[in-house]
């Protein structure tokens, strides 16, 4: 229990896009086990969905809720559903690149005016 209290309070404190790039990780990694072992797969989706209900929680995403819980259902029905959205690999894959792309920057950026 202390362990989730101190993951939430530490995921709070990191901004919105690296959260999303994050999320985007767990994401790609369960595409990449997607056909290849359910296990893994399973834990990379579920890790996910973890880390989507703790960005929807945090104080600072309050106005992005609305995306947010719709990111979620959009991945389960993609994972998991019938794949009403006609969602694919390759458009979750651009969509997170993004973040992670972008939140590389942020903490190279960090990592510079921490030399200075």
């Amino acid at each position: 229990m202390i362990y989730k209290e101190e993951m939430r309070k530490n995921w709070f404190e990191i901004p919105l896009v690296e959260q999303l790039a994050n999320i985007g990780m767990e994401v790609l990694r369960a595409i990449k086990w997607k056909k290849r072992d359910e296990k893994y797969f399973n834990k990379a989706i579920e890790k996910a969905i973890n880390l989507i209900d703790l960005t929807k929680n945090d104080p600072k995403n309050r106005k992005r809720v609305k995306e947010i819980c719709r990111l979620k259902e959009v991945l389960i029905d993609y994972f998991w559903g019938k794949n009403e959205y006609k969602s694919t690999d390759q458009a979750w894959e651009k969509y997170f690149n993004s973040f992670i792309y972008y939140s590389g920057k942020l903490r190279e950026k960090r990592r510079m005016e921490c030399q200075k």
